[in-house]
């Protein structure tokens, strides 16, 4: 475990060593995983969207028992119980609150308040000054390489207009994988970097041993981004299944879509009037149509099944571009300390071309 070699806007601002996000995967970012990270000196995130609330404490308090570093949750703003569950943060003392979608102002303030903070993840210079507006502390904002729910842009154009519309710390992910993405990021003006599929594939990252050997064979041509999963544009892993769901129509998709959105309402133990409730906050928040409201219930089940349960027939792998060029299963100390060790060398080398 290096020391502190880079001191930045974020690693001040979150008290970490280095300014390494690993990024709140569903699924993927648990206890395990997010100690790791945190034990390592970079901030680790729970994701707590697949969880009820009642997980997601259990969870914050086995992170708690494996570290005593900074580390971070992931909410859904939109979720019928995001109050409650920002009360859980700030009970438990967690450092950060991300969010995929832009907290309300009063939700801010009231984390704000509490000592813990906001970082809510944009995909537009836009987004980013209207959260700030509303007194978010920094943001992490995901160019078109991401794994996940993704945008067109790539990260080395979007990154640019984030930095030049707001003055708070800019975390750059998308594409990222290793020391020299760091120190390209911080040479933009970020703060720091986030990555997911790059802590995916590590040694203390809980998915299935197959899987991960799955993500390895495949290439900078293995990811596809659809929208026939959940309605909306969704980087994964090129598989035979994606690749069923991209030639398959609509109503042969029908069947498919009910049984795992009863399977959704089972496993989250949402009734149908909070998955209701959940569906008209989804609709205001993203503008989603009905179709793609209960396509979006699947997600969970069918991403579940695929990086916990090992069954790649019959789920889905979310993956960024860099699964292409990642070859190796560090821990997350190892991957941590190689990536700033990495940075601080190449910022050296560019330093040396300045007369």
């Amino acid at each position: 475990m290096i020391e502190q070699l880079l001191r930045t806007p974020f690693t001040e601002l979150t008290g970490v060593r280095h300014p390494v996000v690993q990024t709140g995967m569903g699924w993927v970012s648990g206890p395990r995983l997010v100690s790791g990270t945190a034990n390592a000196g970079g901030l680790g995130i729970l994701a707590s969207a697949t969880m009820t609330y009642e997980e997601l404490e259990h969870a914050i308090l086995e992170v708690k028992g494996r570290t005593d570093q900074p580390f971070g949750v992931n909410l859904r703003a939109d979720a019928g119980d995001a109050g409650e569950r920002c009360d859980l943060l700030i009970q438990h003392g967690v450092r950060v609150a991300s969010f995929a979608l832009a907290p309300k102002p009063d939700l801010i303030a009231k984390l704000k308040d509490h000592g813990v903070v906001v970082m809510p993840s944009v995909g537009a210079a836009r987004h980013a000054e209207k959260v700030a507006a509303w007194g978010a502390d920094a943001v992490m904002v995901q160019g078109g390489e991401g794994g996940g729910h993704t945008g067109p842009v790539p990260t080395t154009l979007l990154l640019p207009t984030v930095l030049d519309a707001v003055d708070i710390p800019v975390v750059a992910a998308g594409g990222f994988f290793d020391g020299r993405g760091l120190a390209a990021a911080l040479s933009y003006g970020a703060a720091g970097v986030g990555m997911g599929t790059r802590f995916l594939l590590t040694q203390d990252s809980a998915v299935p041993q197959a899987v991960k050997d799955l993500y390895l064979r495949h290439d900078l041509t293995g990811t596809v981004v659809t929208a026939k999963v959940d309605g909306m544009p969704h980087r994964m892993l090129r598989t035979d299944l994606v690749q069923e769901l991209e030639e398959t129509g609509a109503v042969k998709r029908l069947g498919p879509t009910v049984r795992r959105t009863l399977e959704f309402k089972r496993t989250s133990g949402l009734s149908w009037l909070e998955l209701a409730k959940d569906g008209r906050a989804m609709k205001r928040a993203q503008g989603r149509t009905l179709a793609q409201m209960t396509l979006a219930a699947n997600t969970p089940v069918m991403l579940k099944a695929g990086l916990v349960e090992g069954d790649t027939g019959a789920g889905v792998l979310a993956s960024g571009q860099v699964v292409g060029v990642i070859d190796d299963l560090p821990t997350c100390e190892e991957l941590v300390d190689r990536i700033v060790l990495r940075a601080v060398e190449e910022l050296r080398r560019g330093s040396s071309y300045v007369l």
